[in-house]
Protein backbone atom coordinates (compact mmCIF):
# COMPACT_ATOMS: atom_id res chain seq x y z
CA UNK A 1 0.00 0.00 0.00
CA UNK A 2 1.36 3.58 -0.64
CA UNK A 3 2.58 5.69 2.21
CA UNK A 4 -0.46 7.47 4.24
CA UNK A 5 -0.65 10.99 5.41
CA UNK A 6 -2.49 10.05 8.41
CA UNK A 7 0.15 8.65 11.04
CA UNK A 8 -2.16 7.68 13.93
CA UNK A 9 -1.69 4.58 16.25
CA UNK A 10 -4.02 1.72 15.13
CA UNK A 11 -5.32 -1.03 17.64
CA UNK A 12 -2.93 0.41 19.87
CA UNK A 13 -4.16 -1.52 22.77
CA UNK A 14 -4.97 -5.24 23.81
CA UNK A 15 -8.51 -6.71 23.12
CA UNK A 16 -10.10 -7.72 26.40
CA UNK A 17 -8.16 -10.56 27.91
CA UNK A 18 -10.64 -11.58 30.73
CA UNK A 19 -14.33 -12.01 31.70
CA UNK A 20 -15.99 -9.77 33.81
CA UNK A 21 -14.57 -9.52 37.23
CA UNK A 22 -16.18 -12.01 40.00
CA UNK A 23 -14.84 -13.34 43.45
CA UNK A 24 -12.39 -11.94 45.59
CA UNK A 25 -10.87 -9.69 42.20
CA UNK A 26 -14.24 -8.27 42.02
CA UNK A 27 -13.97 -7.11 45.73
CA UNK A 28 -10.60 -5.95 45.19
CA UNK A 29 -11.72 -3.81 42.07
CA UNK A 30 -14.91 -3.00 44.17
CA UNK A 31 -13.01 -1.49 46.98
CA UNK A 32 -11.06 0.97 44.36
CA UNK A 33 -14.21 1.83 42.78
CA UNK A 34 -16.20 2.79 45.23
CA UNK A 35 -13.34 4.75 47.06
CA UNK A 36 -13.01 6.87 44.00
CA UNK A 37 -16.89 7.03 44.10
CA UNK A 38 -16.62 8.74 47.16
CA UNK A 39 -14.19 11.00 46.47
CA UNK A 40 -17.10 12.01 43.54
CA UNK A 41 -19.54 12.22 45.77
CA UNK A 42 -17.61 14.29 48.46
CA UNK A 43 -16.85 17.12 45.12
CA UNK A 44 -20.71 16.78 43.45
CA UNK A 45 -21.90 19.80 45.89
CA UNK A 46 -24.59 20.76 43.07
CA UNK A 47 -26.14 16.61 43.40
CA UNK A 48 -27.37 14.70 46.19
CA UNK A 49 -25.09 11.47 45.19
CA UNK A 50 -27.00 8.87 47.54
CA UNK A 51 -25.37 5.75 48.25
CA UNK A 52 -23.71 3.14 45.20
CA UNK A 53 -25.76 -0.02 44.71
CA UNK A 54 -24.61 -2.79 42.29
CA UNK A 55 -21.62 -2.08 40.19
CA UNK A 56 -21.45 -2.75 36.17
CA UNK A 57 -17.99 -3.74 34.55
CA UNK A 58 -17.45 -3.11 31.39
CA UNK A 59 -14.66 -5.15 29.55
CA UNK A 60 -10.95 -4.91 30.69
CA UNK A 61 -8.39 -3.15 27.76
CA UNK A 62 -4.64 -3.06 28.00
CA UNK A 63 -2.28 -0.01 26.93
CA UNK A 64 1.35 0.57 27.98
CA UNK A 65 1.79 -2.06 29.93
CA UNK A 66 -1.32 -0.82 31.95
CA UNK A 67 -5.18 -2.16 32.42
CA UNK A 68 -8.22 -0.42 32.84
CA UNK A 69 -11.97 -1.32 33.46
CA UNK A 70 -14.37 0.86 33.27
CA UNK A 71 -17.06 0.48 35.66
CA UNK A 72 -20.50 2.40 36.53
CA UNK A 73 -23.38 2.49 39.14
CA UNK A 74 -26.83 4.35 39.44
CA UNK A 75 -26.94 5.24 43.57
CA UNK A 76 -29.98 5.10 45.77
CA UNK A 77 -30.95 9.03 44.68
CA UNK A 78 -30.60 8.29 40.86
CA UNK A 79 -27.14 9.52 40.24
CA UNK A 80 -24.77 8.03 38.38
CA UNK A 81 -21.18 7.47 39.47
CA UNK A 82 -19.01 6.49 36.38
CA UNK A 83 -15.40 5.90 35.93
CA UNK A 84 -12.72 3.01 35.78
CA UNK A 85 -9.97 0.84 37.66
CA UNK A 86 -6.72 0.58 36.58
CA UNK A 87 -3.44 -1.21 37.67
CA UNK A 88 -0.55 -3.14 36.23
CA UNK A 89 -1.46 -6.06 35.43
CA UNK A 90 0.09 -9.64 36.99
CA UNK A 91 2.67 -11.69 35.79
CA UNK A 92 3.76 -15.06 36.37
CA UNK A 93 5.66 -13.85 38.87
CA UNK A 94 3.78 -11.14 40.40
CA UNK A 95 0.43 -9.96 41.48
CA UNK A 96 -1.53 -6.82 39.99
CA UNK A 97 -0.44 -4.03 41.41
CA UNK A 98 -0.45 -0.12 41.39
CA UNK A 99 -4.34 0.46 41.17
CA UNK A 100 -5.53 4.06 40.90
CA UNK A 101 -8.96 4.42 40.19
CA UNK A 102 -11.20 7.67 38.66
CA UNK A 103 -14.81 8.59 39.30
CA UNK A 104 -17.14 11.46 38.36
CA UNK A 105 -20.84 11.85 39.14
CA UNK A 106 -23.73 13.24 36.98
CA UNK A 107 -27.24 13.23 36.81
CA UNK A 108 -27.18 13.05 32.69
CA UNK A 109 -28.75 9.84 32.39
CA UNK A 110 -29.73 8.23 29.29
CA UNK A 111 -33.32 7.47 30.37
CA UNK A 112 -34.37 11.35 30.04
CA UNK A 113 -32.13 11.87 26.59
CA UNK A 114 -33.88 9.54 23.96
CA UNK A 115 -31.34 10.98 20.98
CA UNK A 116 -29.18 9.02 22.51
CA UNK A 117 -28.57 5.80 20.28
CA UNK A 118 -25.51 5.00 22.82
CA UNK A 119 -24.44 5.91 25.92
CA UNK A 120 -20.80 6.58 25.56
CA UNK A 121 -18.27 8.04 28.68
CA UNK A 122 -14.91 8.91 28.34
CA UNK A 123 -11.32 9.69 30.21
CA UNK A 124 -7.93 10.57 28.69
CA UNK A 125 -5.36 8.50 30.01
CA UNK A 126 -2.30 9.12 28.07
CA UNK A 127 -1.16 10.53 25.09
CA UNK A 128 0.70 9.81 21.57
CA UNK A 129 2.99 11.97 19.90
CA UNK A 130 3.36 12.29 15.94
CA UNK A 131 4.39 14.25 13.27
CA UNK A 132 5.51 17.94 13.32
CA UNK A 133 4.66 18.06 17.22
CA UNK A 134 1.15 16.76 16.73
CA UNK A 135 -0.26 14.98 20.01
CA UNK A 136 -2.93 12.63 20.30
CA UNK A 137 -5.08 12.19 23.21
CA UNK A 138 -4.93 8.39 24.01
CA UNK A 139 -8.71 8.10 25.59
CA UNK A 140 -10.50 5.58 27.47
CA UNK A 141 -14.05 5.15 26.29
CA UNK A 142 -16.92 2.88 27.72
CA UNK A 143 -20.84 2.49 26.94
CA UNK A 144 -24.06 1.03 25.97
CA UNK A 145 -26.16 0.97 22.84
CA UNK A 146 -29.18 2.22 23.00
CA UNK A 147 -30.41 0.55 20.07
CA UNK A 148 -30.82 -3.08 19.37
CA UNK A 149 -28.78 -5.66 17.29
CA UNK A 150 -25.45 -4.39 17.83
CA UNK A 151 -22.28 -7.17 17.77
CA UNK A 152 -19.00 -4.57 17.60
CA UNK A 153 -18.05 -1.08 18.75
CA UNK A 154 -15.75 1.06 16.45
CA UNK A 155 -13.44 4.24 17.35
CA UNK A 156 -13.50 6.20 14.15
CA UNK A 157 -10.88 9.16 13.88
CA UNK A 158 -10.98 10.70 10.38
CA UNK A 159 -13.06 8.51 8.81
CA UNK A 160 -10.47 5.57 9.91
CA UNK A 161 -11.12 2.89 12.08
CA UNK A 162 -8.70 3.17 15.27
CA UNK A 163 -10.08 0.69 17.55
CA UNK A 164 -13.10 -2.04 18.22
CA UNK A 165 -14.62 -4.23 20.60
CA UNK A 166 -16.93 -7.16 20.37
CA UNK A 167 -19.73 -6.44 22.76
CA UNK A 168 -19.81 -8.45 25.59
CA UNK A 169 -23.75 -8.26 27.84
CA UNK A 170 -24.16 -5.52 25.65
CA UNK A 171 -21.02 -3.73 26.70
CA UNK A 172 -17.88 -2.30 25.46
CA UNK A 173 -14.67 -0.72 25.72
CA UNK A 174 -12.31 1.40 23.81
CA UNK A 175 -8.87 2.64 23.91
CA UNK A 176 -8.15 4.98 20.81
CA UNK A 177 -6.42 8.39 19.58
CA UNK A 178 -8.53 11.51 19.91
CA UNK A 179 -8.21 15.23 19.33
CA UNK A 180 -5.59 14.41 16.54
CA UNK A 181 -5.21 17.35 13.92
CA UNK A 182 -8.43 18.70 13.22
CA UNK A 183 -10.19 14.98 13.53
CA UNK A 184 -12.11 13.73 16.92
CA UNK A 185 -13.44 10.43 17.92
CA UNK A 186 -16.96 8.95 17.02
CA UNK A 187 -18.17 6.00 18.17
CA UNK A 188 -19.83 3.78 15.74
CA UNK A 189 -22.14 0.56 16.30
CA UNK A 190 -22.64 -2.06 13.63
CA UNK A 191 -24.82 -5.08 13.22
CA UNK A 192 -23.09 -8.49 12.48
CA UNK A 193 -23.35 -7.89 8.76
CA UNK A 194 -20.84 -4.34 8.76
CA UNK A 195 -24.28 -2.41 8.92
CA UNK A 196 -23.85 0.70 11.02
CA UNK A 197 -26.32 0.89 13.43
CA UNK A 198 -25.54 4.24 15.62
CA UNK A 199 -22.93 7.11 15.70
CA UNK A 200 -21.93 9.25 18.24
CA UNK A 201 -19.73 11.93 18.76
CA UNK A 202 -17.83 12.53 21.92
CA UNK A 203 -18.13 16.15 21.51
CA UNK A 204 -21.34 18.49 21.50
CA UNK A 205 -22.63 19.78 18.33
CA UNK A 206 -20.33 22.65 17.35
CA UNK A 207 -17.98 22.31 19.63
CA UNK A 208 -14.83 20.30 19.89
CA UNK A 209 -13.21 21.65 23.19
CA UNK A 210 -16.20 19.48 25.57
CA UNK A 211 -17.36 16.22 25.74
CA UNK A 212 -20.84 15.55 25.05
CA UNK A 213 -21.54 13.15 27.55
CA UNK A 214 -20.19 11.20 30.71
CA UNK A 215 -16.99 10.93 30.20
CA UNK A 216 -5.55 10.48 43.50
CA UNK A 217 -6.27 6.90 43.83
CA UNK A 218 -6.79 5.22 47.64
CA UNK A 219 -6.72 1.28 48.33
CA UNK A 220 -9.10 0.76 50.62
CA UNK A 221 -10.52 -2.65 52.34
CA UNK A 222 -13.81 -3.13 50.29
CA UNK A 223 -15.49 -4.01 53.75
CA UNK A 224 -14.79 -0.39 55.23
CA UNK A 225 -15.54 0.97 51.83
CA UNK A 226 -19.07 -0.54 51.68
CA UNK A 227 -19.47 0.23 55.70
CA UNK A 228 -18.88 4.20 54.62
CA UNK A 229 -20.40 4.21 51.08
CA UNK A 230 -23.26 2.13 51.86
CA UNK A 231 -23.33 0.02 49.13
CA UNK A 232 -25.13 -3.61 48.51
Amino acid sequence: MPPTDRLVPRFAAEPPQEGFPYGRWAETLQAEFLAACLRAAEEADDLDVGEATDITWFPDRTWEARTWIPASTRTTTGVELFGHVSFRPATDEEEADEFEAHAEATDILAEDNPDWRIDVSDHVVGDWRGELGNVADMTLVWGVPLVRGGVTACAELGGITVDQCALAEDRFTLIAPDAYRSDTLEIVLYDGKGHELARESLYAEGDEDEPAQNGDSSTRNVDDVEDAFGAD
